[in-house]
């Protein structure tokens, strides 16, 4: 997005943690059996291979997927690695110094796939700790954090943060770091992850490598850039991901296989072009995930949209806004309105997408409804009288797609309806009714939008939008323009949210605080003052 805005546990100890590997260049995996037996390489692997950091995500009651990438040299095409494939061992276990080892294995990181991995794991506890590394050839990685999702039938609290819009040049990633040292349950990444943009567009504090990414090495090598940031590098370590992209992963506003810019001269000029450079992106993306290898994308298709289980406490109905929408109506004007935000084909989720949610909410036995996914979901109106405005890269410029998912909540009877957003680097708080324009219509669930990571810079630190925000929006319940994330906390009695915020961000090392806390009462739609 770049139009302009609007005016858990003790803390985790980086040296202790990501030092837990640090026997160097000849450290021995330990555990309760032998590491498996590989024939060692014919040529000899470079070193430091692991510059860029373990992950984890998608955690399952009994599994969860970890990932690396080989790559010695980070910021070159290739990441430094010789062009052919590299076996890596991987071991899991119940504690940080490997004495109890629970279970390892090895995966082959061949150069088609950027020496990335993606192992399975299989065969683990629920809603339980877990700690992992990796090894190839004589390097072994840091130590990750990760854990495993509760299991069904059962109903413990459940802690996780979400966050988004993180640009390289436009301010440090302190957020991330204070969103390690609280130790989630869960991450969920809501989108612009990255900034595809050409080194210098978007600002002095940090500055990206290369031109506007368009082929499939100008995306590994943007992702490998963001990647070797000591504070995301941290949070991925600490907690296991869950994520979903918006638009900054391929190309700024695109919809679908319709790019920002047609102008011929930015050689976006045909849908083909875009084609393959959705394709490379895509590719790029899923390399540099902790995604499994199922979700591995086929041309221009990747299936991002899925369904996390966390017990009885929460189901999480994971979104992809970007990938199957029809282009924006009236050019993604902002706050524009009229018939074709209305257009009965226009839709943002596509029609196997919308089926898939609506069947989702239906099975849920879940107390707590939680759809993560990327743009601001409450109408969002900035104009002065009868016209209701609107953001039309959002789901103003959907509204038929928004009421089909506001009217099966409602004539479905799905309680405890939550939407969490990303995209619009500012904090706001929305409950949702089907119709906005009328206040005295029933509450249906609440919408938490967090701020960025770092796009848009230090912020203002300003609580008002400005009077026409609060006279045109009675569903809007609180605003912030800082940088930072939301914390939440979910029980079968409540869904509490803190939006914690750091004052500055182009220069690093700022405290967190929490700005506001809200919670919704279970079987009680709408938000209160925690």
């Amino acid at each position: 997005m770049t139009r302009p805005r609007t005016s858990m546990d003790d803390p985790l100890k980086r040296r202790g943690f990501l030092g837990m590997a640090g026997a160097g260049a000849g450290a021995v995996l330990v555990g309760t059996a032998a590491a498996p037996a590989v024939a060692a390489p014919s040529r000899r692997i470079p070193g430091d291979l692991f510059r860029l950091g373990v992950a984890s995500g998608d955690p399952l009651p009994y599994g969860v997927l970890l990932w690396t990438r080989l790559a010695p040299k980070p910021l070159e095409f290739d990441g430094g690695m010789p062009r052919r494939p590299v076996p890596v061992h991987w071991e899991i276990a119940l504690d940080a110094r490997f004495r109890r080892v629970v279970r390892r294995g090895t995966e082959l990181a061949v150069p088609a796939e950027a020496h990335t991995v993606h192992a399975d794991v299989r065969g683990l506890g629920p809603h339980h700790e877990y700690y992992y590394r990796f090894r190839a050839g004589r390097s072994v990685s840091p130590v990750g954090r990760t854990r495993t999702a509760p299991a069904p039938g059962t109903a413990p609290a459940v802690e996780f943060a979400f966050a988004s819009c993180a640009n390289w040049e436009q301010g440090y990633f302190t957020a991330y770091r204070r969103m390690a040292e609280e130790r989630p349950d869960v991450v969920f990444h809501l989108g612009d992850y990255l900034y595809e943009y050409r080194a210098g567009a978007n600002g002095s504090v940090r500055t990206h490598i290369g031109d506007e990414m368009n082929t499939l090495d100008e995306y590994r090598q943007r992702h490998a850039q963001y990647r070797t940031d000591p504070d995301l590098q941290l949070l991925h370590a600490t907690a296991p991901f869950v994520v979903t992209w918006d638009d900054h992963e391929t190309d700024n506003n695109y919809a679908g296989l319709v790019p920002e810019n047609t102008d011929p001269g930015q050689g976006n000029d045909t849908t083909a072009r875009f084609a393959a450079r959705r394709t490379a992106a895509y590719r790029a993306y899923w390399e540099h995930m902790p995604l499994r290898r199922f979700r591995r994308p086929v041309d221009t298709d990747l299936p991002l949209y899925r369904r996390l289980e966390f017990g009885n406490t929460a189901t999480f109905s994971v979104l992809d806004t970007r990938q199957y929408r029809t282009d924006q109506p009236y050019g993604d004007r902002w706050q524009v309105s009229g018939p074709e935000q209305w257009d009965p084909d226009g839709t943002i989720l596509g029609a196997e997408q919308h089926r898939w949610l609506e069947r989702s909410l239906s099975r849920s036995r879940s107390m707590w409804n939680v759809v993560p996914q990327q743009i601001y979901f409450a109408n969002w109106d900035a104009l002065a009288g009868p016209d209701d405005g609107g953001y039309n890269d959002g789901w103003d410029g959907y509204r038929v797609s928004r009421d089909r998912v506001l009217g099966f909540v409602e004539e479905r009877g799905i309680e405890n309806f939550v939407v969490l957003t990303g995209d619009v680097h500012t904090n706001w708080t929305n409950d949702l009714r089907r119709d906005f324009e009328r206040p005295e219509t029933r509450l249906l669930g609440s919408e938490f939008v967090t701020t960025s990571i770092s796009s848009g810079g230090d912020g203002t630190g300003s609580h008002d939008p400005g009077q026409v925000y609060w006279d045109e929006n009675p569903h809007l319940k609180y605003y912030s323009n800082r940088r930072g994330y939301v914390r939440c906390r979910v029980t079968r009695e409540h869904c509490t949210a803190d939006y914690r915020a750091v004052d500055h961000v182009t220069r690093p090392g700022a405290p967190v605080r929490t700005d506001r806390s809200f919670v919704i009462e279970a079987g009680r739609p709408g938000v209160q003052d925690a």
